[in-house]
């Protein structure tokens, strides 16, 4: 099993990558994979950065191995633990990217959410692509062309990845990760096609119960006092759900680093030796606010979902609901609501995640949410 197995649903784009890969007359020096999150780009990128750094058959699994582990000389990674990308960071990879590579044909550097640098971060890249090594290469991975400035638009090559479909997603499930069929198909449907989201619906029965309870409080509110209510709960979730989901692998890196410095996990730290660890620390504070602000558009991406399976049994559309297996309890409430209240509905979900990501406090911006939702004041109110 390779690299490319990982991905579903987007055989043109790894059609692209492989023959650019295998044609050196045809390589750039800077690649932009784009997609929806969920859609793969972090995998097909890593795929494509292994058959790049591959520099004979025979050595393919070991080189597979090195960029799974991201212990591979050539390669280098900057993935995101932090709500930017800082400029520190850039310069850094900047620096890496003007040696040549030591053992493989390429040297490979990986970007992922390029989005999220800032303007002046954007323009201390935008120097190293425009004066490029000759045997270095840039993959960049967005969720949209459109969020990097245009002037490093122009200078890379664009792989766009399509939305997989929910059989897609689940015959993946069922493939690689053994997930039972019916439970698959439910996990790709409710994720609504995000592998990495399936995966965990498929496979951790805590994140099916927190979603079920996401979308039971905001069916729940009748009144202001209730939205009020359920919001500071809807945190609670996500807040939660963020703890769950990196609290593992926190552990892990502690042990690892303790390791890394001659001491057993749970024992004494000398003081010489607890900087390196609160560098660790700070590093997991800042992967955890961005976990729970993730984990908060999460919450509004499966509410996206209940208001539109609502607004397709109030038009009696005949397209299959996104939570089918709650379609007893939606057709309960959308007899009892019009579908103009459910277009208000998404319009304040979609003001609610530019708010959060404007950094209003995510508390607030659901309350807002969810008094527009329940129909407690005008569907203009969404807007304000």
């Amino acid at each position: 099993m390779t690299g490319w197995d990982d991905l579903t649903g987007q055989e043109a784009a790894i059609a692209l990558l492989r023959s650019a890969a295998s044609d050196p007359a045809s390589m750039t020096h800077a690649w932009l994979i784009t997609g929806p999150p969920g859609s793969g780009r972090s995998n097909l990128a890593f795929a494509f950065a292994t058959e790049l750094l591959t520099p004979q058959p025979a050595a393919a699994a070991v080189t597979a191995a090195q960029v799974a582990a991201r212990t591979h000389p050539d390669l280098a990674v900057l993935a995101t633990e932090r709500v930017i990308i800082s400029i520190d960071e850039v310069r850094q990879l900047v620096s890496q990217s003007q040696y040549s590579p030591s053992v493989a044909p390429y040297r490979v550097i990986i970007v992922e959410d390029a989005d999220r640098m800032t303007e002046r971060t954007s323009n201390v890249l935008l120097k190293a692509l425009e004066e490029p090594p000759p045997r270095t290469v840039w993959i960049l991975c967005a969720p949209s062309a459109a969020d990097l400035i245009p002037t490093i638009r122009s200078r890379v090559r664009a792989v766009r990845l399509r939305v997989p479909s929910v059989r897609e997603v689940a015959d993946l499930l069922e493939r690689r990760d053994g997930v039972e069929p019916s439970l698959a198909e439910r996990a790709a449907r409710e994720a609504q096609s995000h592998i990495g989201m399936a995966l965990r619906l498929a496979t951790d029965a805590e994140a099916r119960e927190r979603r079920a309870r996401t979308l039971e409080l905001a069916l729940g509110v009748t009144s202001v006092s209730r939205a009020v209510l359920a919001a500071e709960q809807l945190v609670a979730l996500a807040t939660d759900d963020a703890k769950a989901f990196t609290a593992e692998r926190e552990a892990l890196e502690r042990d690892a680093a303790l390791r890394s410095l001659g001491l057993e996990p749970g024992g004494t730290v000398p003081p010489a030796m607890r900087g390196a660890l609160k560098a660790l620390e700070e590093d997991q504070k800042r992967r955890a606010t961005r976990s729970v602000r993730d984990g908060i558009d999460r919450v509004l991406v499966d509410l996206l979902s209940l208001y539109r399976d609502l607004l397709l049994l109030q038009l009696d559309a005949g397209i299959e609901l996104v939570n089918e297996s709650q379609r007893a309890r939606l057709e309960e409430v959308a007899r009892s609501s019009p579908a103009e209240q459910s277009l208000a509905a998404l319009d304040a979900i979609g003001q609610a995640r530019r708010r959060v990501e404007g950094n209003t406090p995510p508390v607030l911006a659901l309350e807002a949410m969810l008094i527009t939702a329940s129909g407690r004041v005008p569907a203009l109110g969404s807007r304000a």
